[in-house]
């Protein structure tokens, strides 16, 4: 650890001292220490766009244009300007400075919508191997649909979604997936989930899930489906068999209509989860009688419960594992699922097998999670900046307010169902920028934090304070104007993009009646 808070004492003592195996970049991420965004720009002339985030690596600002129509990239640059004086520092900033084309400079603005779609503005993927960008645009939902074509009864339905893969290099839009009268949660990636080179779309409508491949050429590439069929050749499996048991019929002089109507068996991954859990309750018992009674109590009782589960949420732990949540169908496209129940699925994709069954107040699945907490982040190998977002399980800051927040708690089932509801986890949702990193700055996490939300406008500066000296401020965000706002009674919301390397914020401050939005820029002078 650096003995000196002085920026010149700590590059010199990076050059003569070597650091731990395995340290280096957390050593050199102390530096943040004394880099810091202190200096605020206040009510910056900025083009009328929605912001979106920074890319992982930094490399783009995503923003979209307020009729929901275009993409607009912007370069991350930085202010200059000269100065004669010699202190430089008691300079007032030239007027030029109040200017958001000072710190980020327009790469390309391309459109994206058409047909009646609309850009879904809390949806970006970055994949960070090919600088490949990953955008939603949508038609508006429509409630109720009539349920054609395997669809579920009850889930709303959205005419046309398109995917578009985007280069973000220079905004060619390199391929496209279409899903008609589907739905898919688009708000914040809820429905889709990105690994490496793998993208897992999640059909409420037709409970699929669609596995894509982004290929380095710039192509989406159909892999699987999960859902109705598990394997890739079940379906052909299944219409050749009926084909021979019809033929088999008309042989034997029957008539071949009364074999089953279609729709009336249970989906591929439905019967291996059902089969999972009936195969769990019998090896419970070994007596005879008593396992029949556990299995009449357990799997009997509840079988029409378990049969009429639904798929949430997905995301990946592995390139072949998905953590799979599933619930009533009500709960799948309701905003709050707390008082829902739910279960969690693991399950591989290779062997199509079910690796594990938990509740959402199982203390063994809430073991892992306080553990192994990494693990359900989980970042595509590309990755270089989200490998160090903090967790309780490489934290020990964030494991003592974990600790302590579990002490408090009044129940304590209550409390795992709490944390499990986050997973899931949606995907890309938090900032790897060092300035969320527990072991570098203690901060009012209901006021800011590394996870992609708004928050409710605070007219006091939010405050980040050094974890080595816990009673110097080393820097504090004031979103909003100046002087405060003096309209009380408007309900106001903030947003923050911190960029993943430069001490460099954004401070979005709007209203929930769309007038134009007051933004602040954050930086170090």
């Amino acid at each position: 650890m650096f003995r000196s808070s002085n920026l010149t004492a700590r590059v010199f003592e990076r050059q003569i001292c070597t650091p731990a195996p395995g340290t280096s970049v957390h050593r050199a991420r102390r530096f943040y220490e004394n880099l810091v965004p202190s200096h605020t720009i206040f009510d910056v002339e900025c083009p009328d766009i929605l912001f979106r985030k920074f890319s992982d690596d930094g490399q783009y600002l995503v923003t979209f244009s307020r009729n929901h129509q275009d993409l607009i990239v912007y370069r991350p640059t930085w202010l200059s300007f000269s100065c004669r004086e010699l202190d430089c520092n008691s300079h007032e900033l030239p007027a030029k400075a109040n200017k958001f084309e000072s710190f980020f400079s327009q790469l390309y603005s391309v459109t994206l919508s058409s047909s009646g779609e609309l850009i879904s503005k809390d949806f970006f993927l970055y994949s960070e191997k090919n600088q490949y960008g990953l955008f939603a645009t949508s038609t508006v939902q429509t409630h109720g649909a009539p349920a054609v074509g395997g669809a579920i009864p009850g889930i709303p339905s959205i005419e046309k979604i398109t995917f578009h893969l985007v280069r973000l290099e220079d905004g060619a839009i390199l391929d496209q997936r279409v899903f008609h009268n589907d739905y898919i949660s688009l708000a914040h990636s809820l429905g889709v989930f990105l690994y490496d080179d793998l993208v897992a779309i999640v059909s409420l409508r037709y409970q699929k899930i669609h596995i894509l491949q982004i290929r380095d050429s710039g192509n989406l590439v159909d892999v699987r489906s999960i859902g109705e069929y598990c394997h890739e050749d079940d379906e052909l499996f299944l219409n050749s068999s009926a084909q021979r048991n019809r033929t088999h019929s008309i042989g034997n002089g029957l008539n071949p209509s009364q074999d089953a109507p279609a729709g009336s068996f249970l989906s591929g991954l439905k019967q291996r989860l059902l089969s999972y859990i009936y195969q769990g309750i019998w090896n419970e018992e070994d007596d005879p009688a008593l396992r029949m009674q556990c299995l009449k109590k357990k799997f009997y009782f509840n079988f029409q419960d378990y049969a009429d589960l639904a798929i949430w949420k997905v995301q990946f732990l592995d390139r072949h594992h998905l953590l799979i949540k599933f619930g009533s169908f009500d709960g799948g496209v309701a905003r709050n699922t707390d008082n829902h129940p739910a279960f969690f699925v693991v399950y591989n994709m290779e062997t199509t097998d079910i690796i594990s069954f938990y509740p959402n107040s199982a203390d063994e699945l809430y073991t892992l999670f306080e553990l192994f907490s990494d693990h359900f982040h989980s970042s595509s190998k590309n990755s270089f900046y989200m490998n160090f977002l903090s967790t309780h399980s490489n934290n020990v800051y964030a494991q003592d307010q974990l600790r302590c927040n579990k002490t408090k708690a009044s129940s304590l089932p209550q409390f795992v169902k709490k944390m499990l509801s986050a997973l899931p986890f949606n995907c890309q949702s938090q900032s790897p920028s060092p300035y969320f990193d527990h072991s570098l700055f203690r901060y009012d996490e209901k006021l800011i934090s590394a996870t992609d939300r708004h928050r409710q406008l605070t007219d006091h500066p939010i405050k980040f304070i050094s974890r080595r000296h816990p009673n110097v401020l080393k820097f504090k965000i004031k979103p909003g104007p100046e002087c405060g706002n003096s309209d009380t009674g408007t309900k106001k919301f903030s947003s923050f993009l911190f960029h993943p390397i430069l001490p460099l914020a954004i401070s979005v401050q709007q209203t929930v009646f769309l007038q134009p939005a007051v933004v602040n820029i954050h930086f170090r002078r």
